[in-house]
C-alpha cells in the first residue's frame, strides 16, 4: 500500500518564469468513459496522468481492455475490443466518482450494468440519482441493492427519449449524451451544461460517426446510430489549472507566464480578475501575470459555464484574504465546498461563514504556517497556495486528494521557485 504523503512548504518565495499546463483532467475522464461505446483502438495525447485517470485506466483495464501509456510523451493507446461485460464491482469504484460515467455507454453496448456505489471527494454528497433516472428513461430496469444497483435494457437497443435536466449537470450531460449515441431513435436532452468539454467530446463522437447537436447549447439533439468508430483524441487544456496558475502568481505577487492554455474557456473569471486589479496580458494560448497588482475586494457568486467556475472558487477566495476591504463569496453549486475556510483562518485570515453556502472575507491579512489538512481536490491546491504566501512552514497533509487533480504539481512549482517538499 502507498505511504501516506505530505507537502512541507516554506512560504514567502517569489517566483518566476513559465508553467505549461497540463491536460483537463475533466477532458480525459470523459473520452475514456467514452472508449466503451466502440471496437477500435483509440489514441489520446495530451494525456494527463494524474491519480483520477490512472484509476479510470485501471478500471478500464479490469472490464478487459488492452492499455499501451507513454507517460513521457503523455500519450496512451487503447484496444477496448476484449470489453465484453458492464461488471464494475471492484474496489477502484469506490474510489472514483467518474466510474458513474462507465454506465451508460456500457449500458448502451451490452444492456446490463452491474455496479456498487461510485465513491470520490466529499465535497456536497453528489447523488447518482439523476443518472439513475436517466438510464431509465431510456428503457431500462434499474434494482437497488445496499451494495449498488442493476440496470438491464428492456429491449436490445436502448430507446431515444426526452430528457430535462432539473439541475444543470455537467457530468450528467455527459452521460445521458453517451448514452443515447447507440440508442435506437431521437434523444433530446433540456437544460444542459454548456462547458467546453462537453462540446470537445461532441465533436470526437461526431467525428466517429455520432449524430449530435446543439452540445455547448441548452438542448442537444442526438440521432442515436448503430456504431461509433474511434480515432485519435487530443485532450484540451485544463481551464481550472489554467485559473489556479493565474492566481497564484497574483498571490505571489510574481511574474509568471501560464502557457499552453485556452484563455477563452476560462469564461467570467478573466473578466473578475481584472475587476480585482489583476494586471493581465492574454495572449491566444497563455496568460502573463504581471508585478503591480493591487487588489481590491470583489465579490463573487459561482455559476455554471461561462460563469465563475466553482472548481476556482477555493483558490479565488483565498486571493480575496489579500485583496482590500471586504468580499462575499456566494457558493451556488456545491454545500460545503467553502468548510475548508476554518483552515484559512487558522492561518490568521479573517473570513466570516454566513451558511454553508456564504462567506464574508475582510482583507488583507498575513498568513502564518500551520499544519493542514486536505479535504478534497480544489481545496487542498487552495491550502498549498496559502503555504506559498504564508511566514514560515506549512505541513499539508492528504495531499492524495491533491494529486488526483494536479501533474506532479510539486515538482511544477519548484521549477518556478517555490520551496516544496513531499514527504
Amino acid at each position: 500500500m502507498k505511504k501516506e504523503q505530505k507537502f512541507e512548504i516554506q512560504g514567502g518565495r517569489e517566483l518566476r518564469g513559465e508553467i505549461k499546463v497540463n491536460g483537463a483532467k475533466n477532458s480525459a475522464l470523459k473520452v475514456l468513459a467514452s472508449v466503451v461505446l466502440t471496437e477500435e483502438e483509440i489514441e489520446i495525447t495530451n494525456f494527463p496522468f494524474i491519480e483520477d485517470t490512472k484509476r479510470m485506466l485501471e478500471l478500464l483495464e479490469n472490464l478487459g481492455a488492452e492499455i499501451e501509456t507513454d507517460e513521457k510523451n503523455k500519450t496512451i493507446k487503447i484496444k477496448p475490443k476484449e470489453i465484453k461485460d458492464g461488471n464494475l464491482r471492484g474496489e477502484l469504484v469506490k474510489k472514483l466518482r467518474a466510474s458513474i460515467l462507465l454506465v451508460g455507454p456500457l449500458l448502451a453496448r451490452f444492456g446490463k450494468v452491474n455496479m456498487i456505489y461510485p465513491g470520490g471527494c466529499v465535497i456536497g454528497k453528489r447523488p447518482i440519482d439523476i443518472f439513475l433516472d436517466g438510464f431509465q428513461k431510456f428503457g431500462s430496469k434499474v434494482e437497488w441493492s445496499d451494495e449498488g444497483f442493476k440496470i438491464t435494457s428492456r429491449q436490445k437497443r436502448l430507446i431515444g427519449t426526452t430528457i430535462f435536466f432539473p439541475k444543470i449537470t455537467v457530468t450528467g450531460t455527459e452521460a445521458m449524451m453517451m448514452t443515447a449515441v447507440l440508442a435506437e431513435g431521437k434523444t433530446v436532452l433540456k437544460n444542459c451544461a454548456m462547458e467546453p468539454e462537453i462540446k470537445i467530446l461532441a465533436n470526437y463522437l461526431n467525428e466517429n460517426g455520432a449524430k449530435i447537436q446543439g452540445a455547448g447549447t441548452p438542448t442537444m439533439i442526438i440521432e442515436g446510430v448503430e456504431k461509433i468508430s474511434a480515432g485519435n483524441f487530443s485532450v484540451v487544456p485544463d481551464r481550472i489549472e489554467t485559473g489556479t496558475f493565474v492566481i497564484m502568481g497574483l498571490l505571489c505577487k510574481s511574474e509568471i507566464i501560464v502557457k499552453n492554455c485556452v484563455p477563452d474557456h476560462l469564461g467570467a473569471v478573466l473578466p473578475i480578475l481584472k475587476k480585482a486589479g489583476a494586471n493581465l496580458e492574454i495572449g491566444e494560448d497563455y496568460i502573463k501575470v504581471k508585478k503591480g497588482t493591487a487588489l481590491k475586494a470583489t465579490s463573487i457568486s459561482t455559476h455554471e459555464y461561462p460563469g465563475f467556475a466553482t472548481d476556482l472558487q477555493p483558490p479565488y477566495t483565498l486571493l480575496m484574504t489579500q485583496a482590500e476591504g471586504m468580499s462575499l463569496i456566494h457558493e451556488t453549486i456545491f454545500e460545503g465546498r467553502l468548510f475548508f475556510t476554518d483552515q484559512l483562518n487558522s492561518m490568521g485570515t479573517a473570513i466570516v461563514m454566513c451558511d454553508p453556502h456564504r462567506v464574508v472575507i475582510s482583507g488583507p491579512t498575513g498568513l502564518y504556517g500551520k499544519t493542514l489538512t486536505s479535504p478534497d481536490l480544489r481545496a487542498g491546491i487552495t491550502l498549498v497556495l496559502a503555504g506559498m504566501i504564508a511566514f514560515g512552514k506549512t505541513t499539508i497533509e492528504n495531499v492524495y486528494q491533491i494529486d488526483r487533480g494536479y501533474e506532479n504539481i510539486d515538482e511544477r512549482l519548484n521549477s518556478l521557485g517555490a520551496d516544496i517538499k513531499r514527504v
